[in-house]
């Protein structure tokens, strides 16, 4: 059932059957012992402590903080930021944890991808140092949460024409507008807030204090998908801001675009997470589901979608990787991020709805982990820029021509 390998000197298991597909290219081997020490641990992590309350939680619609919590103690917070309690990770280990994360639970994932990959990342990239020294210890401790808020009501896709706007008034900054779809935004302590200058027109962004009056934020309700992470709708009524807490790195829209293009990648791994769990999910339940007196893995066809399943499954695999081993150069772009959202999220998806046809009428239940995957792939496959962005994107690049403005 998987491609054998030598056994690893901390006495992990050879194979990679369940976490990472059918090692069927070998990219176990690509790992140093550090990495793999930072896989096994997320996973064992997800296993043990986030898969068996994780439907639960979707089910209800509620944050796990017993399972966020727990996070600090992985060392993981934080990803590639060096100092300030981050971890400072290597891209692949990045790349795994997220990927481990999404395989147990999408909401987690986008809690974490929030924290580190955000909130944390736009301080560390655009912070003075006294601001990196102030917010971050207590973000990679979680006695922090962090929240980034950039799309608007009427601005997802071209959220380059934001409308909220920031002023100066003496020492302070006073922000008006509105936000939306902002993750962790009703729960955060400090929240990123991206914002025109009414005088230059620039955009800069902020480190808000989430208590500041005229700062009001409210769940978004009934949604079907990640729904134990909570969105919000933000409101922004004359919210005073000192100076010391403006970015003083992001004075354009293109210095938002920098943290943005650190995090597409990312997506690419939180997808390769969910299609890795519904293979899984499709292979265990094939070969132990009997009908007609066998198991249904035993029928041609059930063969034939399982194969295409982990052909796809195992190209999604060889782009994280590609691109982890460009950002450990530095040599990844936007566009290449972008190509490996698009590229993954969509072949996520096509891997999850055959496993959900695979396992039939069960594959609606919570508790065989598909449809669960499966809705949430739905955020992944629009949050960061949808695929349409991100197809017009490249396309600008490799065409020279834009489609779009």
């Amino acid at each position: 059932m998987a491609q054998e390998h030598s056994a690893d000197p901390s006495g992990a298991p050879a194979q990679l059957t369940e976490a990472l597909g059918t090692d069927y290219f070998s990219v176990r081997h690509r790992f140093s012992p550090k990495q793999w020490d930072t896989f096994m641990a997320v996973r064992k992590f997800v296993d043990h402590e986030v898969l068996p309350v994780a439907s639960e939680s979707w089910d209800a619609a509620q944050m796990s903080w017993d399972v966020i919590n727990q996070l600090p103690a992985l060392g993981v917070v934080g990803d590639d930021i060096e100092g300030n309690g981050c971890p400072g990770l290597d891209p692949l280990s990045c790349g795994l944890v997220a990927m481990e994360l999404a395989r147990g639970d999408g909401s987690l994932a986008t809690f974490f991808a929030v924290q580190s990959g955000l909130a944390m990342k736009a301080i560390d990239m655009l912070g003075s140092d006294e601001q990196r020294a102030r917010f971050l210890p207590g973000m990679a401790s979680l006695e922090t949460i962090g929240a980034f808020g950039l799309t608007e009501p009427d601005h997802g896709s071209d959220s380059v024409a934001l409308e909220t706007t920031a002023r100066r008034d003496g020492d302070d900054w006073v922000i008006d507008g509105a936000k939306r779809w902002i993750g962790n935004g009703s729960v955060a302590h400090r929240t990123v807030v991206w914002a025109r200058n009414t005088e230059s027109g620039d955009v800069h962004g902020f480190v808000v204090d989430t208590s500041t009056p005229g700062y009001e934020a409210s769940v978004i309700p009934r949604k079907g998908s990640m729904r134990s992470v909570w969105q919000a709708d933000i409101r922004l009524d004359g919210v005073r801001v000192p100076e010391s807490d403006r970015l003083p790195g992001a004075e354009t829209f293109r210095d938002t675009g920098r943290v943005l293009a650190t995090t597409r990648g990312t997506c690419a791994w939180i997808a390769l997470g969910h299609a890795t769990a519904g293979y899984d999910a499709a292979l265990r339940y094939t070969l132990e589901r009997k009908q007609f007196g066998k198991p249904l893995a035993s029928l041609q066809i059930v063969q034939q979608r399982l194969v295409k399943m982990l052909a796809e499954l195992t190209g999604m695999q060889l782009y994280c990787m590609q691109i982890a081993g460009l950002a450990e150069e530095g040599a990844i772009s936007p566009t290449i991020a972008g190509l490996a959202k698009m590229n993954n999220t969509s072949k996520a998806r096509w891997i999850l709805s055959e496993a959900r046809d695979l396992l039939g009428g069960n594959g609606i239940l919570l508790d065989n982990h598909v449809m669960r995957h499966m809705a949430d792939i739905e955020s992944v496959h629009t949050f960061e820029g949808t695929e349409t962005i991100q197809t017009l994107i490249v396309g600008r690049e490799i065409t020279g021509l834009s489609a779009f403005t």
